[in-house]
């Protein structure tokens, strides 16, 4: 695809860490270098540490995962604009925490303010986790369905908790992509609507996570995230940045609105899919996928094979 067409920015979400992440970036190019030397200073300890070396269930902690994310996402877009490889910027798009990513590099904050909110992000979901744990296990889950559409997700959470208490919690989370949802709830609810989707024909897995993402369980979390975005200093970005809640996107002149959906996405479903198919439809031009993790141009593959994605995982050969 020509480099003369206006960049769409993909930014990966929390599950594309791990441990090496961002090093070929930081070896290759000082600007990336420089950004996690930047990153190291604000948070007061060893990202760049943690994302080149590990170990990986440090670096997977939630609290640990996202900021690493963030750094690692912005370090290697700095490396591409100075080799001259994105060019105009028509739009943006994240996943989850992407959608962060996709708004600081919009111009909506500045890269303190963004690492720190996402850092913040991070602990608050992992400490809705935490204080909900019973035992030694925790008290929210994600599963994973293959095969299922939006409707057979809504009714193997619908029979699931048919079958458990009333306080359970199960609902869709993640619209990925065709054949790729995730639910999310009580973990209970989880492990059962393992058999659940099974007796429907559906493959089910539980993911390992530290919680139930996106969904009413992460309540406590996005209050506290409410707070945090007010503190952050808004700008109008420069570009379109598509919702995970709308799949649509942000009212840019809106700042209220913007941080009202960011505090919506802890406990909404990521539309990722639909985000997708809206963006061809009306933003088409090149889809930069930037580092780390090739999971958003897997997922593209799945939504429209005729779409093709850049991915910048790793930095170019030629420049380590």
């Amino acid at each position: 695809m020509s480099d003369s067409l206006p960049a769409i920015l993909l930014c990966p979400g929390q599950g594309a860490q791990h441990v090496g992440m961002g090093r070929s970036w930081a070896q290759g190019f000082d600007v990336a270098k420089k950004t996690f030397e930047e990153a190291d200073r604000i948070l007061g300890f060893s990202l760049s540490g943690l994302c080149f070396n590990g170990p990986e269930d440090q670096l997977g902690r939630t609290d640990v995962a996202q900021p690493a994310i963030f750094t690692a996402s912005v370090a290697c877009h700095r490396a591409l604009q100075s080799l001259g490889k994105i060019g105009e910027v028509r739009a943006a798009a994240g996943l989850s925490l992407g959608e962060f990513t996709a708004l600081h590099l919009a111009g909506a904050m500045d890269f303190e303010s963004g690492l720190k909110l996402v850092r913040l992000r991070g602990q608050f979901m992992q400490e809705a986790a935490d204080s909900m744990r019973t035992g030694d296990g925790p008290a929210g889950g994600m599963t994973a369905l293959i095969g299922a559409d939006e409707a057979q997700a809504g009714l193997i959470c619908e029979q699931t908790l048919e079958k458990g208490g009333p306080d359970e919690v199960l609902v869709p989370a993640n619209f990925n992509c065709p054949g790729q949802i995730v639910i999310s709830g009580s973990i209970a609810a989880c492990l059962r609507a393992v058999d659940v989707a099974s007796a429907m024909g559906v493959r089910a897995t539980a993911l390992k996570v530290a919680g139930a993402f996106h969904s009413p369980m992460m309540k406590p979390a996005a209050a506290r995230l409410a707070e945090a975005l007010e503190r952050v200093a808004w700008k109008t970005p420069t570009v379109p940045v598509v919702s995970n809640v709308t799949a649509r996107p942000h009212d840019l002149h809106d700042a209220a609105s913007i941080r009202r959906l960011l505090v919506e996405q802890l406990t909404s479903p990521v539309r990722w899919e639909q985000s997708m198919v809206w963006m061809i439809e009306n933003l088409p031009g090149r889809n930069i996928e930037l580092a780390p993790g090739k999971t958003l141009s897997g997922m593209m593959r799945r939504i429209d094979k005729a779409v093709k994605v850049e991915n910048y995982a790793e930095a170019p050969s030629e420049a380590v």
